[in-house]
């Protein structure tokens, strides 16, 4: 069971993340795109999907989008009527920025079938005022109506570098009910160690126990995706933006940088049994972007349950053999 595995110290949770078709996708569509989804995940052992609710961040910054927002199926109704013959604990993303008190209370009802859920907050203060409805409002009624969905938080390691407190939103965050939390995209390592390292002494100071960090690798196949990574708010340090603009192979470039990251992650961690694990998502809807992703997830799921992985450091030379068998 997940809910035990989150709990488990050296588990490594390895998630793989989708955003659900366009809302103006024909129901008939939709089945196909699911079925293709379900053939590529049914058989690989990881051990959660996380299903994205996208929505609208146009307030959170005035550069422009790299790609249209263009609305989706719910992350709930598209678990319940596309993606059931999968059996894989779903966990459900949910955005309360554009709800209030009321509405959230009434979703929290009709979905009591949930087995676990993210919250995201809004993406700017103007929503939070217009709603006067918060994150922190949104945990005391899931304590109130839904004690036992399963409950993560999002974490972004550049605020962190931004502000300083993470960790301690973190904690907060668990004291409110999560138990796990799912990072924006990494691509900037000095960010990540920052944030762990802060969380890991601050657990050690007050004798805390850690929750376990779900950390999101994507590949980037494109100079437009890597644009739309940045307005999203994902760091990428100048030198590797440098580096994948100027590669011949972009995609192949990024899923060796994701590999690496992975591999760097696992190594610090494990050096002082902080829980984590990996979400690997495609940030794009192109087909070689998903398949690249696809190809990202087998190599990360052979690392992170490797039965070596608790017994020492990592090497990247050592693992090329089973990376390649399994590619």
């Amino acid at each position: 069971m997940l809910k035990e595995k989150i709990h488990q110290p050296g588990s490594n949770l390895v998630f793989y993340s989708l955003t659900p078709p366009k809302a103006t996708t024909q129901p008939e569509q939709v089945k196909i795109i699911a079925g293709k989804q379900i053939e590529r995940l049914q058989g690989l052992p990881i051990d959660g999907l996380l299903l994205y609710d996208i929505q609208d961040e146009s307030t959170r910054t005035e550069k422009e989008r790299t790609f249209a927002f263009q609305s989706t199926i719910t992350p709930e109704e598209y678990s319940k009527n596309y993606l059931a013959s999968l059996q894989v604990p779903k966990v459900i993303y949910k955005s309360i920025g554009n709800l209030d008190k009321e509405q959230f209370t009434t979703w929290l009802q009709a979905n009591q079938h949930i087995g676990y859920a993210v919250f995201v907050g809004a993406s700017s203060h103007q929503q939070v005022e217009a709603t006067n409805f918060s994150l922190q409002d949104a945990y005391d009624l899931r304590n109130q109506y839904a004690k036992s969905l399963v409950l993560g938080g999002v974490t972004i390691p550049e605020r962190h570098t931004k502000k300083g407190d993470e960790h301690q939103r973190i904690f907060n965050k668990i004291n409110k009910g999560c138990s796990f939390f799912i990072s924006q995209c990494v691509y900037s390592l000095n960010d990540t160690k920052n944030l762990l390292s802060d969380y890991y002494y601050a657990g050690l100071d007050n004798d805390k126990m850690l929750s376990p960090i779900i950390f999101t690798l994507a590949p980037c196949g494109s100079l437009k995706t890597l644009q739309f990574m940045e307005w999203l708010g994902i760091e990428v340090p100048k030198w590797l933006y440098n580096d994948l603009k100027h590669s011949k192979d972009i995609l192949s470039s990024s899923i060796e940088t994701c590999k690496n990251i992975a591999i760097e992650i696992l190594n610090y961690t494990q050096a002082k049994n902080i829980p984590i694990g990996f979400n690997i998502e495609s940030i794009s809807i192109k087909k070689e972007e998903i398949e690249a992703a696809n190809e990202l997830l087998k190599d990360v799921l052979q690392l992170a349950k490797s039965t070596g992985t608790s017994a020492g450091s990592l090497d990247l030379a050592k693992h090329t053999d089973k990376l390649q068998m399994i590619s």
